[in-house]
């Protein structure tokens, strides 16, 4: 904090008690704007902590320890401010659009849109470049940084593959078909020509999405199986050879080190009779548990998603004919309506990614209407030349 700067020699004094004694600094009386940044500090701290405490609630275990001690630190950093406030505290100030929107969806829905926003927070906090901060607060935003990135990680990975499908499904649908209908439409023909088309373009692409991703799921599934050890080595052990066997070989392409596949083959052969390592030891083979978080997931329903997000995405662009507009009317009301939904897919991938949701959003609008003005250039060479 600032201090009063004081003369090296100040003047002496004969006439005071405290003539021998040197001018001691004294702090600087907070400015207003001083108090008024602690106090909207102070009031985004507690509504961080409540968020904390907020999500707890709808955790168990390990997540629910680790949120609590976040609330915790942010508890402690509450402390601070105060301290340096004292009685100016005054009566609680209102916490940021942010924390208090943070809060909303830690109380109502608690899901991973929360944590990732969390994260973006505390990777922007302000305690680095403020001098009323301590090190160690500043030290703390970027480990609690770090710890909600880590636990908003658990929630992506739950749901990336429905994520990914959900998003990429979509936006092909609002790219594909308003191209679709920017190009008819650019020819020349009929607008009932252009919603036929529309409707038949939604229809074909969400097919071909539905069937490209039951083809995909189905072949994975294959190769896993492909991939996962047998149990012939029960059945076909008793039978080797003790001299010559291959039971070594099947345990080295397994990815076992030399000693572990030996220690292994002796097992199964029932010649092993010392005392050695256990973790050499035979344990039983049993299928692993499937990772919930890497889930494939069944191909049907793979399909179905695909087809239905593929399906909610094309009907965007053909909603302005399906409610009887023409012309250039119709286009720009698909194109705006297509603009704000790629908007919103975009600005969900930053939201869950922990960037900048206005940059992923406009990327994607960029991406998608830019495809959408080429195809409406060659529908209009197309017509020219037909015409």
């Amino acid at each position: 904090m600032s201090q009063h700067a004081q003369p090296d020699h100040a003047p002496s004094n004969s006439g005071t008690s405290n003539s021998a004694q040197p001018n001691q600094p004294q702090p600087a009386a907070p400015s207003a704007a001083d108090i008024k940044r602690w106090r909207q500090y102070l009031a985004d701290e507690r509504a961080e902590a409540a968020v904390y405490r907020d999500l707890a609630q709808n955790r168990q275990g390990e997540e629910r320890d680790i949120l609590l001690a976040l609330a915790e630190a942010e508890g402690r950093h509450e402390a601070h401010w105060l301290a340096l406030l004292g009685e100016q505290a005054g009566k609680a100030r209102q916490a940021s659009f942010r924390s208090r929107f943070l809060g909303f969806l830690a109380r109502h829905f608690g899901s991973v849109f929360v944590l990732a926003l969390a994260q973006r927070a505390e990777g922007r906090s302000p305690y680095a470049k403020d001098p009323n901060a301590t090190a160690a607060m500043a030290a703390d935003e970027q480990i609690h940084e770090e710890v909600v990135r880590g636990l908003a990680t658990r929630g992506r990975n739950r749901l990336a593959g429905t994520f990914r499908a959900a998003v990429f499904g979509a936006n092909d649908g609002l790219v594909s078909n308003l191209s679709l209908v920017m190009g008819m439409a650019a020819s020349g023909v009929a607008s009932t020509v252009v919603l036929l088309s529309g409707i038949a373009g939604l229809l074909a692409g969400a097919m071909s999405m539905g069937a490209g991703e039951f083809i995909s799921v189905r072949s994975q599934r294959e190769l896993l199986a492909a991939t996962r050890p047998t149990q012939i080595t029960l059945a076909a052990a008793p039978k080797l050879d003790i001299e010559h066997n291959e039971l070594l070989l099947v345990y080295l392409a397994r990815g076992m080190s030399h000693e572990a596949a030996e220690h292994r083959v002796a097992e199964r052969m029932g010649l092993l009779s010392c005392d050695c390592d256990p973790s050499l030891s035979l344990q039983p083979e049993l299928p692993e548990d499937e990772d919930q978080h890497e889930a494939v997931g069944t191909a049907w329903g793979a399909a179905l998603s695909s087809f239905c997000f593929f399906a909610s995405g094309a009907i965007v662009p053909i909603l302005p004919f399906l409610f009887g507009m023409t012309g250039v009317a119709a286009l720009v009301v698909a194109g705006v309506l297509v603009g704000i939904a790629l908007l919103a897919t975009g600005g969900i991938v930053g939201l869950l990614s922990g960037t900048s949701p206005l940059t992923r959003g406009l990327r994607q609008l960029a991406i998608g209407l830019g495809a959408a003005a080429v195809t409406y250039l060659l529908g209009l060479v197309f017509g020219t030349v037909v015409g």
